[in-house]
């Protein structure tokens, strides 16, 4: 006897109304196409590299000069070429951190690589690198500004828009500006002038998505590569907000640190019970932002703290397989390249990231389903160990499964459930571990209107 598949979203949908004016609403709620093309390439890295990785610092003092950047020389080739091994398809560098430092020539500041003893303009290098190798280039500007007597003042917000027209106009084509909130807690009280830096970066790079204080990608919550159980993409409008507020984020090094160890998975972001609860709504999608060590910048005494590729793997399931981007830092030395530990972790760590589809069972595009699809099930042809299953929504139709279980066929034919969630959205992948099954089996509970789906791929 099959366990009950006959309750399901075409019927029952757990109580919940399949279709109203409230279903309707949620499900008008979809994304951009950047924010499309952003599901698609749903890995990529960051680059911390800056005054920190001379001075040995997490956070600027606010004192140093560019005689402090001892620094003259990278192997860009090879920055490039060991994040790209590991399946990755963006960088975003760190062209000016908490410490107002600027890695490229800028025309409005002494405090830049063109004043050190550096020959040459680190964001081109890197940005010229990204595009011989094929993969995209983002930039990471901090708007708090420890060296710039200006800040806290009209004349900063200038500046900084002039820091960044340089960095959207001479480097090519850019996916992603990433902004935060972090600001010391003695700093000068100054409000950012949001509104311009979002039009600036919409007219300059219309292709760009803007994180994590922006409105295009949220922050996770946390910087320990952990995500929700149940991540949505649907969320309250209000969310845009809370990262613009330097109270939420990073106050001084020591919290840096903490951040790391927060845990927001039982957060509850955009469940049915709390969306019908919102006026406004927007998709915002979550991105998981976690260093490949200890600390985002470089330091000798880290590197017994990279993490190994079995944990950054765990860490790619935990977001990119549960409809989040994850975003890894790896932080290049004092030396101009990034250290032999971390090259080896990523190259295997990308071995692993390419293990998930290589032996594909069945792979089936599937499209809105109706009243005959309360669930789909498969047939294979010969006893399989499965490994995983990869199912993705169609989200040009919104985010709209709240509910499912995954069954296996054993050889016996009885059937066995294996996993059981209330979200799937741009990505879901299931580990299955080796399970010998003749068949397998989806079966949705509750959606908003009718499922959508893109794909679904079973492994051995």
């Amino acid at each position: 006897m099959k366990p009950k598949f006959d309750e399901n979203w075409t019927n029952k949908n757990n109580g919940y109304p399949l279709y109203d004016k409230d279903v309707e609403r949620f499900i008008s709620v979809v994304p951009n196409e950047n924010q499309l093309r952003l599901a698609e390439k749903p890995y990529y890295c960051f680059i911390h590299f800056g005054m920190n990785t001379a001075t040995a610092r997490e956070w600027g003092s606010g004192l140093e000069t560019v005689k402090d950047f001892t620094i003259e020389s990278i192997n860009a080739k090879q920055w490039v070429s060991a994040i790209k091994s590991s399946g990755a398809t963006g960088i975003i560098l760190t062209c000016k951190h908490h410490d107002g430092f600027c890695l490229w020539e800028s025309e409005y500041t002494d405090f830049s690589v063109k004043y050190s003893d550096f020959d040459g303009d680190i964001v081109k290098m890197v940005s010229d690198e990204c595009v011989r190798q094929g993969i995209d280039f983002g930039v990471y500007l901090s708007p708090w500004d420890m060296h710039d007597k200006r800040y806290g003042t009209d004349a900063y917000n200038d500046y900084f828009c002039n820091q960044l027209t340089e960095l959207l106009t001479n480097y090519g084509d850019v996916f992603e500006v990433w902004f935060d909130g972090a600001k010391g807690s003695n700093a000068v009280k100054f409000e950012y002038d949001w509104n311009r830096y979002f039009e600036l970066v919409r007219h300059l790079q219309p292709k760009a998505n803007i994180a994590i204080c922006g409105p295009d990608i949220r922050w996770v919550g946390n910087e320990g590569g952990k995500s929700r159980k149940y991540e949505y993409s649907v969320v309250p409008c209000a969310l845009r907000e809370s990262e613009r507020t330097e109270k939420n984020s990073q106050q001084n090094e020591a919290q840096a640190a903490a951040l790391k160890k927060y845990d927001a998975k039982d957060e509850d972001l955009g469940s049915r019970k709390i969306i019908e609860k919102n006026a406004y709504l927007c998709w915002y999608p979550a991105e998981v932002d976690v260093s490949i060590r200890k600390g985002w910048f470089y330091s000798d005494n880290e590197n017994k703290t990279v993490k190994s590729p079995k944990k950054l793997f765990d860490i790619y399931l935990n977001s990119v397989g549960n409809n989040c981007t994850l975003l890894l830092n790896v932080p290049p030395s004092d030396k101009g390249v990034i250290h032999k530990k971390d090259v080896k972790a990523l190259k295997k760590f990308g071995k692993m990231i390419n293990s998930v589809t290589e032996n594909p069972v069945v792979v089936q595009e599937i499209g809105a389903l109706t009243k005959d699809n309360g669930y789909i099930e498969y047939n294979f042809e010969s006893v399989k160990k499965l490994k995983y299953a990869v199912i993705s929504e169609d989200i040009r139709y919104s985010q709209r499964i709240e509910d499912f279980d995954l069954y296996i066929k054993k050889q016996n034919g009885k059937y066995k459930r294996v996993y059981h969630s209330k979200a799937i959205g741009s990505k879901k992948i299931i580990p299955i571990k080796n399970k010998k099954c003749i068949g397998a089996c989806l079966v949705i509970r509750q959606s908003r209107s009718n499922p959508v789906i893109k794909s679904i791929g079973f492994y051995e």
